[in-house]
């Protein structure tokens, strides 16, 4: 898939579906070939083995992490990675889940509520960014300021599947919601023409960057 996507890609996500078949010795290859790689293990432990997964992660020569947005977690990892390099993202709440998931796992309120209280958590953790869905990006955007990364996942373009997500927007609506990075994997990869579906991603992203609308 990377050779089919050649040059219209130079960031890709590996997450665990990939990285218990070979993908972390990959994700070392492909930073060593130029690519930019964000490594979405969504660690969560107790303070030095966090501490210590985070360091090797960051010899690795990966661009992007996520640990899950726990203040304790947050704070061992951000110590871990200083003067690396390594962008740490807090994840919030997964796109696949829903107010009724989020009760049913035993969090009071909505997941606006708990995506914003852990959005303020990994600001004041020193985190270089926060992982939630587009329809929280304007809301994040406001509490993390203009430099922090929002990666928001669950992206489909107009027509497409959701899948299994449940908080969805498309592209260009991620963007000029505030999102700095958007996660795009079925679209593309299940498509007749990778390429040409993820082109058509990046010229729906810079179409609304060269309108200058406000995050």
């Amino acid at each position: 898939m990377v050779a089919r996507l050649g040059d219209s890609v130079s960031f890709y996500k590996i997450g665990y579906q990939l990285a218990f078949a070979g993908g972390l010795s990959f994700a070392r290859e492909l930073a060593a070939g130029g690519k930019q790689i964000f490594l979405d293990m969504k660690l969560l432990d107790i303070d030095n083995t966090v501490a210590k997964g985070v360091e090797n992660i960051a010899k690795m020569g990966m661009s992007m992490l996520t640990l899950h947005a726990y203040p304790k977690a947050m704070r061992a990892a951000v110590g871990a990675a200083e003067g690396s390099g390594l962008c740490l993202l807090g994840v919030t709440v997964l796109t696949s889940m829903d107010d009724g998931d989020l009760a049913e796992a035993g969090y009071p309120g909505d997941a606006q509520a708990l995506v914003k209280r852990r959005a303020e958590q990994a600001a004041a953790a020193g985190m270089g960014g926060i992982v939630c869905s587009a329809a929280e990006a304007r809301l994040v955007r406001n509490i993390v300021g203009p430099e922090k990364a929002i990666v928001t996942p669950g992206i489909r373009p107009a027509g497409s599947s959701s899948d299994d997500q449940k908080r969805v927007m498309t592209p260009a609506l991620a963007i000029a919601a505030g999102a700095s990075h958007i996660v795009v994997a079925r679209p593309i990869i299940k498509a007749e023409d990778p390429k040409a579906a993820a082109d058509a991603i990046v010229a729906e992203i810079e179409s609304v960057i060269s309108t200058d609308q406000p995050a």
